[in-house]
């Protein structure tokens, strides 16, 4: 529990340094997230009739952008899990390299949306045991597939590994780690109801990524120690001894300090 406690600090003290940066990445994404949520029902409202089939490509074109961007964002916020920053310059540099990952997530998401309003809802209007089961099989694998492709970005940023490692890395993460995937879920779910009652601005998808960027930087720690020490139980990882350094560099803030560093 050393090791979650500490990821939560050091991702409220990073989030808090860092949030005017945050908000701005953030307002990026609500204007793109604009397109596949708003410009049909815009077009629709102005008088102009929008088939099904230009519905569908408006979206899917919607979130085939907003997963650019938040790779993007990704490989942006990895810069101050490392105790530094980025500017806008860097941004623009991170697109040119993120759109191939942000384009593949973005397929995947597209798929995803499509299971979650066509295909569940017709299992489901089957009137029948097999119809039930069907919409729980795809359900299940729904849920198996947010929670060890939530690290997907972060992953990509990190580990720079080319598209199909990146996937691979991902399923290794979650089996072999399943407690701490799920523990990661619940707080981006909590983050995520967050992000809604402040209009997406704070901690929004930029403060997520930089939890799960995070998270993973932390958790490759584990790996590191594994590897120097061959043969010792996964169970038994010295997270006392691998948070020396990190805790020392991060520091510990008291919420006078939090909220006003500068008079510290």
């Amino acid at each position: 529990m050393d090791m979650f406690g500490f990821l939560i600090r050091k991702t409220a003290y990073d989030s808090w340094d860092n949030m005017f940066r945050i908000v701005l990445v953030n307002i990026g994404f609500v204007a793109i997230l604009a397109i596949p949520v708003y410009l049909p029902r815009l077009i629709n409202i102005i008088g102009f009739e929008v088939a099904n089939w230009l519905e569908i490509a408006i979206r899917a074109f919607g979130i085939l952008l907003c997963s650019v961007y938040v790779a993007a964002a990704a490989l942006s916020v990895k810069s101050i899990s490392d105790y530094s920053s980025f500017g806008s310059a860097d941004f623009l540099r991170n697109l040119k390299k993120a759109w191939p990952a942000g384009l593949i997530m973005g397929l995947a998401i597209f798929v995803l949306f499509m299971i979650i309003v066509i295909v569940i809802p017709f299992y489901m209007s089957i009137d029948s045991m097999l119809g039930l089961f069907l919409a729980a099989i795809v359900f299940w694998a729904m849920i198996f597939g947010i929670l060890s492709f939530q690290f997907y970005f972060a992953v990509h940023a990190r580990l720079g590994s080319t598209l199909i490692k990146t996937f691979k890395k991902c399923l290794l993460i979650f089996f072999d780690n399943p407690g701490f995937a799920v523990f990661a879920f619940l707080h981006n779910f909590i983050a995520l109801i967050l992000s809604v009652l402040l209009a997406f601005m704070f901690p929004g998808p930029c403060g997520i990524l930089l939890f799960l960027d995070e998270a993973l930087r932390l958790r490759l720690l584990k790996y590191d120690w594994l590897e120097a020490n061959p043969g010792s139980k996964r169970s038994k990882i010295p997270w006392d001894a691998l948070l020396v350094e990190e805790r020392e560099k991060t520091g510990v803030r008291t919420f006078r300090n939090f909220i006003f560093p500068w008079k510290d």
